[in-house]
């Protein structure tokens, strides 16, 4: 393996550890430190977008899109779900993100 490519692959290892991590902090850290968590979650996108890594489900829908705030249902964002589509409102800048999560309605 080319040297190059080879430690392309190790920063994008020590990448995706780090996003675990600090996703983990941010969610321990929410209730005490918010604006911590809010930080948490910059540095998780702006890694990402650094080493072009497709972040997990479970973390990329607790991160607003728009305003790249951490999102804790029932603190600052709403979770509703209407017609096979989970709507998530942030309450910071609000935005609103749709997810489909049933299948294709048969007629």
């Amino acid at each position: 393996m080319h040297p190059k490519l080879k430690r392309k692959l190790e920063q994008k290892k020590i990448a995706k550890e780090r996003i675990n991590e600090l996703f983990r902090l941010a969610e321990a850290s929410f209730a005490k430190h918010p604006e911590r968590s809010h930080r948490y979650a910059q540095l998780i996108r702006k890694l990402q977008l650094k080493y072009k890594i497709k972040l997990p489900i479970k973390v990329k829908r607790r991160i607003c899109k728009k305003c790249n705030k951490f999102l804790k249902p029932g603190f600052n964002c709403k979770v509703r779900s209407k017609e096979g589509k989970l709507i998530i409102h942030c309450l910071e800048c609000k935005n609103m993100m749709k997810i489909s999560y049933g299948g294709k309605k048969s007629r």
